[in-house]
């Protein structure tokens, strides 16, 4: 973390705040409305730092690739970095008052956990995730476990048998560690994934309960149980309060914490949100739509929450290619509300432009796909119970045979 805000602060990417700020909304308020990385130097006593990711640039500064180059590199991955154990790590008694752990939006249930990557294992799988985690006291959280994904497959695993699942929480991580822990890879290869991204082996630090960890300014250990507490309301990726739910109960042990720590916190539904929500999944719907035809860019867009909206550039091979592309995009990423697909003249990072190739290359009775009655994601407000909804699929690309009428103006024609 440290190094890549070294790293920042040489592209003139970082505005540091000397005066006094409260974790209580002020923070993630300043947070919300800049345009840069905020490096505050009393947060509520604490260095802290927000915005890590919040666009393009700072993404490619801390994965090492080229903007332009970031989806098309990814995707090519093979999840194959090396890791390393490098010790053991030691620990003080928790008190989580003693961290500028904010509270972001008044209806927020509480002081919410935003950046803590959660590392558990069970019988020999590991695994590294995101959960928002709602603090409860000094030394319990509950977090958002979204059921069937690894962690609470995991979770369920030694509920069945009867034990606590073990875990750590890492703070303060290099950004290409969070966005490896924000991605759906093979399961147990998250760090080996951050790893093949640095281009370096990886040190992997032991906790008492045996939970291995990467660097991190804070790491808190302990165990994930089977008891319920209700969690939120909280707002999420879409800015709107998502529900209250019964979830687990996290009971922690110990925690690790470097000297003068810089705490990370993430604003919900602001840039940083948005670009770990979305990013991770551009090279995965990449992968898939290369199966189809020949894929040239994913974006998944602001104004979607960088969750739900895709665009996906491609040069086109058939007519229809256009839908296959759509179903492949919705196959990749379940959560994937509306596509757009897009020839290679459309510059899909711009609004105007995708508009544009709406406006003039679809034909709603012909090139619009409606799917009803699927899976989506549990934090979009119109959803149906906890998830069920309706995606939409727009084919806005040419017809092969008839470009000459889609040639665009210009002096360079």
């Amino acid at each position: 973390m440290r190094d890549f805000i070294k790293r920042m602060m040489a592209e003139d990417l970082v505005e540091e705040i000397q005066k006094p700020v409260s974790s209580v909304y002020e923070a993630p308020k300043l947070a919300f409305s800049s345009k840069k990385m905020l490096y505050f130097h009393n947060c509520d006593g604490h260095k802290c730092v927000m915005n890590a990711i919040f666009d393009r640039k700072s993404l490619s500064i801390a994965l090492d690739i080229p903007e332009g180059k970031i989806v098309e590199t990814l995707a090519r991955c093979t999840y194959a970095g090396k890791i390393h154990d490098a010790g053991r790590l030691t620990f003080s008694p928790v008190k989580l008052s003693n961290l500028p752990i904010m509270k972001h939006f008044p209806k927020d249930a509480g002081r919410y956990l935003t950046s803590g990557i959660v590392f558990s294992a069970w019988k020999g799988v590991e695994n590294a995730s995101i959960h928002r985690m709602e603090v409860l006291d000094d030394v319990h959280l509950t977090g958002r476990i979204v059921e069937g994904r690894h962690t609470h497959k995991l979770l369920r695993q030694a509920r069945d048998a009867r034990e606590k699942l073990p875990i750590a929480i890492a703070i303060g991580v290099h950004p290409a560690v969070l966005f490896a822990a924000c991605t759906r890879v093979p399961e147990g290869k998250e760090m080996m994934y951050a790893a093949e991204i640095l281009g370096e082996d990886m040190p992997m630090y032991e906790c008492p309960n045996g939970i291995r960890v990467p660097d991190a300014e804070i790491v808190l250990y302990g165990y994930m149980t089977a008891e319920l507490h209700e969690e939120g309301p909280f707002v999420d990726i879409s800015g709107t309060y998502d529900s209250i739910r019964m979830q687990p109960i996290i009971e922690l042990c110990g925690m690790n914490c470097k000297q003068n720590f810089i705490y990370h916190g993430i604003v919900p539904a602001a840039a940083e949100h948005k670009m770990l929500m979305g990013a991770p999944y551009e090279p995965r719907i990449y992968q898939t739509v290369a199966n189809v035809t020949n894929v040239r860019d994913v974006y998944l867009t602001p104004g979607g929450s960088g969750y739900f909206h895709a665009v996906v550039q491609i040069k086109k091979m058939t007519n229809g290619d256009g839908k296959n592309v759509i179903m492949a995009a919705f196959a990749a990423h379940t959560s994937l509300k509306h596509v757009v697909v897009v020839d290679e003249d459309i510059n899909i990072y711009d609004p105007n432009d995708v508009e544009f190739a709406i406006a003039t290359r679809v034909r709603a009775d012909q090139d619009v796909t409606i799917i009803s009655g699927v899976r989506g994601s549990s934090l979009d407000p119109c959803r149906i119970g906890d998830g069920m909804n309706v995606k939409m699929g727009l084919d806005a690309t040419m017809q092969l045979g008839h470009e000459d009428e889609f040639i665009r103006a210009g002096w360079d024609e």
